[in-house]
């Protein structure tokens, strides 16, 4: 077990649009609904190398280039939640492909996402209502009107792991599915800082203070467009209190009693095999 994984940079270069000169195949990474198309073969998934989308008879809603996978162009399209799927191909939750999907594309898929759906919500100026330009060199939508500038969204949250006497605070919210147990985590507000995010978000959640707070890694999240700040933190002071709504139940556990935890997509699990591991 070990903290997240290393960057994509390794096998990805980013880039806004693609090289004049290429006429293969690429690729394409397919949306709609929240799902990607995806191949299946043998439990492996893999994502449609074409050169087109005209030759898996679809027709796209918005299509965005977002560079080179492998040395490949690599383009994210949105096509209506009614198209049919190619043979050999079907439309997944993104979530559901973690363990099935290539990690580096899992991870280029998430940005694939986010910038369809940023693109999506765009179209118009949110100052005078004059519809955008895509920009040419950058990821961005611009108003030729008022020249106001758009880029994707993208909205911090902080997610901790609090220890106690070699025991772990873990919460159950009522949304939470099978009965699973995750960490206290929030939205970052303006002002404050990630540390001030942790402390309010585990004061406003189950009423104690915690101290010493240090980073434990980050991770993008395209659920759907969060970057999720993981922290370690140790119990200071006061009782667990939880409000009965956001949260309904909250405790400390044995490191070796754990309930059920969050899958190993989720920066959250991370946390909890890395405490489990270091602890224990």
């Amino acid at each position: 077990m070990s903290k997240p994984r290393a960057s994509i940079y390794k096998r990805y270069i980013p880039a806004v649009t693609p090289p004049p000169e290429f006429s293969g195949s690429a690729y394409w990474l397919i949306f709609h609904s929240g799902k990607l198309l995806v191949t299946e073969t043998a439990g492996t998934a893999g994502v449609p190398f074409v050169p087109a989308l005209e030759q898996l008879s679809m027709v796209p809603l918005r299509t965005l280039y977002l560079g080179t996978f492998e040395g490949l162009p690599c383009f994210a399209a949105q096509v209506q939640a009614e198209t049919p799927e190619p043979a050999g191909m079907a439309f997944r939750p993104l979530r559901s492909l973690y363990e099935s999907l290539d990690e580096d594309l899992f991870h280029l898929a998430g940005k694939g996402i986010q910038m369809l759906a940023w693109d999506e919500t765009h179209q118009f100026c949110g100052r005078c209502g004059t519809a955008t330009e895509l920009a040419q060199t950058e990821h961005s939508r611009s108003c030729p009107a008022c020249g106001l500038v758009s880029y994707p969204r993208i909205a911090p949250a902080v997610i901790t792991a609090i220890l106690k006497d070699n025991r772990i605070l873990l919460a159950h919210s009522p949304h939470f599915v099978s009965n699973m147990y995750g960490l206290i985590a929030g939205f970052v507000e303006p002002g404050e800082t990630l540390e001030d995010c942790v402390q309010r978000e585990t004061m406003e959640e189950v009423g104690i203070k915690v101290k010493n707070i240090r980073y434990f890694a980050s991770q993008q999240w395209p659920f759907p467009h969060s970057l999720m700040v993981g922290f370690l933190a140790e119990y200071e002071s006061g009782e667990i209190t939880v409000d009965g709504e956001e949260l309904d139940h909250a405790d400390w556990f044995e490191l070796d009693r754990l309930p059920v935890i969050p899958s190993p997509v989720s920066i959250a699990r991370k946390l909890i095999d890395w405490v489990v591991e270091h602890h224990s």
